[in-house]
Formats: C-alpha cells, sequence, structure tokens
C-alpha cells in the first residue's frame, strides 16, 4: 500500500520511539539511521520504522549524517537526490571513514546508472519512494539489520581472536624467558660441573695442576690483544676450560713417571683431543668449542694429530688455543724435563711460528707477555 506523508507541522530530528514499548525494551531495538532533505518522506519513514518498533534519529543532509554517524547505528538509510552533498558522496565518505553499517539508497529515481553506481560504492540495497509495500520495506531492513548484526559478531570475533593471539603471544613470550632462563642456567651447570671435574682431575697431578686455568687466561689475553668479539671470548674461554677433558677417561699415569714416553704411551695421550671433543658433543650449545678442542694439538702445517688438519682449517680461536697450550707446556715443570721461561718459551713460539703457529697471533702473545706484570 501507499503511504501518504503525515500532515505535521512538527519534525522531530532527533528519535521516533513507540511509546507502547518500555525502556528496556528501547535500549535492545535496532537503531535507524535517515538522511533527506524531504521533511514529509523522511517523516513517513520514520512513522512507518517506529510501527515495526526501530529506533529511528533523522538528520536532512549528508553532512549532517557524516557529524551524527556511529557505531551504535544498526541501519543507514540514505536519500540519493540531496542539495549540498548528495547520496553518493555521502557513502564514498563513510567508505573513507570505514564505516561498516550496511546503507540503503532511498530514492525515486530508479535508473541502472544509478543502481550500478550504488553497488559498485557498496550500497546494501535500494528502497523506492513512495513506499508501496510495507512488507517488502521491512524485510529489506531486517535484512540489513542481520547484516549489521553479522558484521557486529565478526568484529568482535576478530577483536577476541587478536585478544586471545596477543595473549597466546604473551604467555609463549613468558615462558621462552623462562626457558632461556633454564637452558642458560643448565648451561652455566653443566660447565661448572665439567670444570670441578677438570680441576678434580689436574690436582691429582702436581705437574699439571693449574694447567687449564692457565691455559684459559693466556687464551684471554690473546683474545683481548687482537680485539676478539665478546662472543668470541665465552666461546673460546669454554674451549679453553675444557681442553684436556678427553684426560679424564685416559688412563695417564705415564705422564707422572719419571723419563721419556714410550711411543705406545705417546698414542695414548694423543687420543685425548678426540675423546674430549666426543664429550663435549651432545651438549648442542658447545658446538663450535666441540671443534676447537679436537685440534688444539693441530699444527699451521698440518703435521699435528688427531686429524693433520692445519693452514686455512685452523680457525682464528683454535690457533690461539695451540699457542696457549703450548706455551704452558714449555713454562711447566714435566718429570723428565725442566720448564722453560717466559723468554724461552716465548723464542720457542717465534722459532716455530710459521710451522707450529700463527705468527701474527705469536707476536701478539709475546708482547702482552713482556708489557704485563702479570705474566712476568
Amino acid at each position: 500500500m501507499s503511504v501518504p506523508a503525515p500532515n505535521t507541522s512538527d519534525r522531530n530530528l532527533s528519535s521516533v520511539t513507540d511509546p507502547s514499548v518500555s525502556s528496556k525494551d528501547n535500549e535492545r531495538r535496532a537503531h535507524i539511521l535517515i538522511a533527506d532533505d524531504d521533511y514529509l518522506v523522511c517523516l513517513a519513514v520514520e512513522r512507518i520504522l517506529a510501527l515495526f518498533n526501530y529506533q529511528v534519529t533523522s538528520v536532512e543532509s549528508g553532512e549532517e549524517l557524516l557529524e551524527q554517524v556511529h557505531d551504535d547505528y544498526d541501519v543507514i538509510i540514505l536519500d540519493i537526490n540531496m542539495p549540498g552533498m548528495d547520496g553518493f558522496e555521502t557513502l564514498e565518505k563513510l567508505n573513507r571513514q570505514q564505516v561498516d553499517i550496511p546503507v540503503l539508497f532511498l530514492t525515486g529515481a530508479g535508473s541502472m546508472a544509478f543502481a550500478v553506481k550504488a553497488i559498485n560504492l557498496g550500497a546494501y540495497d535500494f528502497l523506492t519512494k513512495p513506499i508501496d509495500d510495507l512488507e517488502i520495506f521491512h524485510v529489506k531492513i531486517k535484512r540489513a539489520i542481520e547484516k549489521r548484526s553479522f558484521l557486529r559478531q565478526e568484529k568482535l570475533y576478530k577483536k577476541q581472536l587478536e585478544q586471545e593471539v596477543a595473549e597466546k603471544t604473551r604467555e609463549l613470550a613468558e615462558k621462552n624467558i623462562l626457558l632461556e632462563q633454564y637452558s642458560d642456567q643448565l648451561e652455566k651447570a653443566t660447565v661448572q660441573i665439567m670444570s670441578s671435574l677438570q680441576t678434580a682431575m689436574e690436582e691429582k697431578d702436581e705437574y699439571t695442576a693449574g694447567h687449564t686455568l692457565r691455559v684459559t687466561e693466556y687464551c684471554m689475553a690473546i683474545g683481548e690483544a687482537i680485539s676478539l668479539p665478546e662472543e668470541e671470548h665465552i666461546v673460546l674461554r669454554r674451549a679453553a676450560q675444557f681442553h684436556d677433558m678427553g684426560k679424564l677417561v685416559i688412563d695417564l699415569a705415564c705422564i707422572r713417571k719419571p723419563g721419556k714416553l714410550t711411543a705406545a704411551e705417546w698414542e695414548l695421550i694423543k687420543k685425548h683431543p678426540e675423546v674430549g671433543a666426543n664429550i663435549i658433543k651432545p651438549l648442542g650449545f658447545m658446538d663450535r668449542e666441540q671443534n676447537i678442542i679436537r685440534h688444539h694439538h693441530e699444527r699451521l702445517d698440518g703435521n699435528g694429530y688427531p686429524d693433520g688438519i692445519g693452514g686455512d682449517e685452523l680457525d682464528t680461536l683454535t690457533r690461539i688455543l695451540i699457542i696457549a697450550d703450548s706455551f704452558d707446556a714449555m713454562t711447566s715443570r714435566r718429570n723428565y724435563r725442566r720448564n722453560l721461561s717466559t723468554r724461552q718459551a716465548i723464542a720457542e713460539l717465534r722459532r716455530c711460528a710459521g710451522s707450529q703457529f700463527d705468527p701474527d697471533l705469536v707476536e701478539c702473545f709475546a708482547k702482552r707477555l713482556l708489557s704485563d706484570p702479570y705474566f712476568s
């Protein structure tokens, strides 16, 4: 049926409500925003919507609608032909503001060009005026409200999902921190236990007591002399601390006997770098240290053991440990030979530089030994 415009002289631009509905029910009703410059048409639509128990707010222009619109509205009914900002321009601005309220165009102009333009701009549907069929009108309004409800639920779901993801991310970050702390504590505990075993082994022999500590200090001195990065210092320190770990499981009683070693005894001792590397191997956080420990008795010319590698195959940290370990061996007393003085040991390092030791590192170490009273 056709609904005539009511004969009234007052226009309510704020809200149209049904007095038979309680305030509590009114809070739950869908809220519709209308923009139409035609007072009679606008008032007629307001009255129809009120019959269907909708809360209605009306404005006279696109500019007013843009000022008025907020997230509490469920549907926007927008006239196309309005002075100033028409319906299309208003919808474009709503799109730029990312307003996700379904828009129904209210127009008497039913041209295909208008329809295509409206759809391209994202209009939800059309309402023709005058309103001849209240049932179809109501169906379109209800569908638009359902669309709005879906959009709200989708937005709420996304928000909840983002919150859950953020919460899970925070929880994972906290757990990662705990795991890192636990891993760090485990590493430190492992290193401490191994250091204690190494120290206990050395203390059994007066000739090797303090060897690991001194080798570590020499390595650190060379590292400082060449400005080794902090992370490299950590690797070098650990490698130095455990370079003789293989001696824990090898019978080295022959070291304490008077006189030189037999060929068989020497072959036994030569196994300790490989055995030490195998002991370290299960510790994933000491991969580099394992390689350094294995090769700390190699030579630059490739005539060392256990693998006979040399040259570029020996990295800087391994070369440092080779020098530090050899220097301490030269300056430490053995039951079958006298120890060398610091200057005599430096002379020996220089004599073997290029064949057994890295020449540049030897000179850096020599300068540090001769200039630092601590090593005198």
